[in-house]
């Protein structure tokens, strides 16, 4: 009878939870260095999951689904950086603090914190993001740096000098009501 309770409370909880999601949020990053080729890429399928009862935010993107200007700097980023045959896939679980639906009627400024996994490497992150709700959707907008050391991305010393030694990371996220 105890076990019964217990699974009833689980799915009652996941039947009121309300979720926001999309797949096809976008993310990109810029390593780029004034006085040489813009190394920046764009990828318009990140999946996101934001629960609203919590704050709790999870985000799933593939390597390999960043576009470059030029195909040999995404063969390059693929293949010598990222190894993105072994390592497909990058995540961010975390969580938006003091989050309340109720409160964004404008758009309001939260703190986020969580653990973005890339390559495998575990790294806390901790952001501000911009979050306005507007009709059926919630809109996400953040940016945030990281350095490739940080997740044994190792640039080799004839390019070093060409890319920047943080990565700036932006997202924009358009969210809408999980049915």
């Amino acid at each position: 009878m105890k076990s019964l309770f217990i699974i009833l409370l689980f799915l009652s909880q996941n039947i009121f939870c309300q979720k926001y999601y999309t797949r096809t949020g976008n993310t990109e990053f810029k390593a780029s260095v004034d006085a040489f080729e813009p190394v920046e890429a764009e990828n318009k399928s990140t999946t996101v999951i934001l629960n609203t009862e919590n704050g709790e935010i999870a985000s799933l993107l593939l390597i390999k689904a960043f576009r470059f200007r030029l195909a040999l700097m995404q063969e390059h980023f693929n293949e010598n950086y990222m190894d993105s045959d072994e390592h497909p896939k990058a995540t961010f679980a975390g969580k938006i603090h003091d989050f309340n639906m109720d409160e964004i009627v404008s758009e309001k400024e939260y703190k986020i914190t969580g653990i973005l996994n890339i390559r495998g490497i575990n790294k806390k992150i901790t952001t501000s993001a911009k979050i306005i709700k507007t009709g059926d959707q919630i809109f996400l907008k953040s940016n945030f740096s990281v350095k490739p050391q940080d997740f044994n991305i190792k640039i080799p010393s004839i390019v070093r000098n060409k890319i920047a030694k943080s990565v700036i990371i932006t997202i924009d996220y358009e969210l809408s009501e999980k049915k």
